[in-house]
């Protein structure tokens, strides 16, 4: 399995197998990366923008690593192990039940592609400290269970009407 410069497990052999559309790809197969980014890239950037700005992934030319500016970040709402849903408390400065997973850290394969996925703080941590595979078919775990459902329980208290009067009481 892959590991971390740290040597800890990713949870994936192959990053790329559970990649999906490039972050600057759009809808209609254009790369943005030489819009948004012209001078990090002057070669590539006159490349894209003689091409027409079409991605080469998405024409069938390259494949993801193939790019040098590949990026797959996620913004999952709930974690692709366990199914946990996120539950953010308002104003609250509460640790999120969510994470952002790393699959690729910057300059392997002399590259720097960026692959995260979401996943909860039990799984991320089972991923990391043990054999726990991203792809694992789990349920979430209890303590994991516990915090949502007292984060919903809170939102629910919320919602209930009390006159400023009780309420400052």
């Amino acid at each position: 399995m892959k590991r971390t410069p740290a040597g800890t497990s990713v949870g994936v052999q192959d990053p790329y197998a559970v990649a999906r559309r490039c972050d600057h790809v759009t809808s209609e197969g254009k790369c943005r990366f030489p819009l948004d980014h012209p001078d990090r890239d002057p070669s590539f950037a006159s490349q894209r923008r003689a091409a027409d700005f079409a991605c080469p992934v998405a024409s069938g030319d390259w494949d993801w690593p193939d790019c040098p500016h590949y990026r797959d970040t996620s913004a999952g709402e709930t974690c692709v192990r366990c199914g946990l849903e996120e539950r953010r408390q308002a104003h609250d400065d509460s640790r999120p039940l969510l994470e952002e997973h790393h699959l690729v850290y910057p300059d392997e394969r002399d590259v720097s592609h960026e692959i995260t996925v979401t996943l909860c703080r039990w799984c991320h941590a089972t991923v990391h400290e043990s054999w726990g595979r991203i792809d694992d078919d789990v349920n979430p775990d209890p303590a994991g269970l516990a915090a949502a459902e007292a984060r919903r329980s809170e939102e629910l208290s919320e919602f209930k009407f009390e006159t400023a009067a009780d309420r400052w009481e």
